[in-house]
């Protein structure tokens, strides 16, 4: 199969505390199996040695089917490289290291996403040398629990006016769930990252199933 475009279609954050009790890994496989192409793993409350643990586990049923990154522990993603496991890049935001520092620890070939949320951190990336960053995650959206320091919610209006200045593709972010990828994707975003939409829910992989069609329906839509 052809390598999925990095952040494209439905974009799960598995985050470790948003499981509802149940393995990070189960979560994973369930959204891997309903198609899901990119999977980010943040793991804010676990050990460097516990979050390398959960990216072996994860990578057993992403190497291959799906795009795996890492949520801001690029010690973490080397550590991983090292030891063998399938990981695929890492997710860094605004306060993490400096996005060219990054590239060149993980190499030209790893994918590199950052959060940017402003037409100033835009204007930071269009300085950037070309290929060091692959994708924006752009919001929030809407206000989420799942991320106690988002930016002031842009609403979808708001995205689609910052998405239309973007220097590079990307993925609406942000309190995002069952009815927003028409949204989403009229905004200009090729994804819409989702947490508790799949993470805490009752069937993850009937959920994540669901957001997968949405989204195909709204960029068949749109295309028509």
């Amino acid at each position: 199969m052809s390598a999925p475009v990095p952040g494209s279609g439905i974009y799960l954050v598995a985050n470790s505390t948003s499981t509802a009790g149940r393995p990070l890994a189960t979560i994973v496989a369930e959204a891997v199996a309903a198609r899901v192409g990119t999977i980010q793993l943040r793991c804010k409350d676990l050990s460097a040695r516990e979050f390398l643990a959960e990216a072996a586990a994860c990578a057993e049923h992403t190497a291959g089917r799906a795009l795996l990154l890492l949520n801001d522990r690029v010690d973490v993603y080397l550590a991983a490289r090292a030891a063998g496991i399938r990981v695929d890049g890492v997710h860094i935001g605004q306060k993490d290291l400096p996005a060219e520092l990054v590239r060149s620890l993980i190499g030209p070939d790893a994918v590199l996403g950052l959060s940017a949320s402003t037409e100033d951190h835009f204007a930071a990336v269009a300085e950037l040398p070309a290929g060091t960053i692959d994708y924006l995650g752009t919001g929030a959206v809407r206000a989420t629990p799942t991320k106690k320091d988002h930016p002031t919610p842009l609403g979808f209006p708001g995205l689609a006016s910052l998405i239309s200045r973007a220097p590079l593709p990307c993925v609406a972010i942000g309190g995002l769930g069952s009815g927003d990828a028409a949204d989403a994707h009229t905004a200009g975003a090729i994804g819409m990252a989702v947490v508790r939409a799949i993470c805490s829910a009752a069937e993850p992989r009937d959920s994540a199933a669901a957001l997968v069609q949405e989204w195909t329906r709204a960029a068949r839509t749109e295309t028509a």
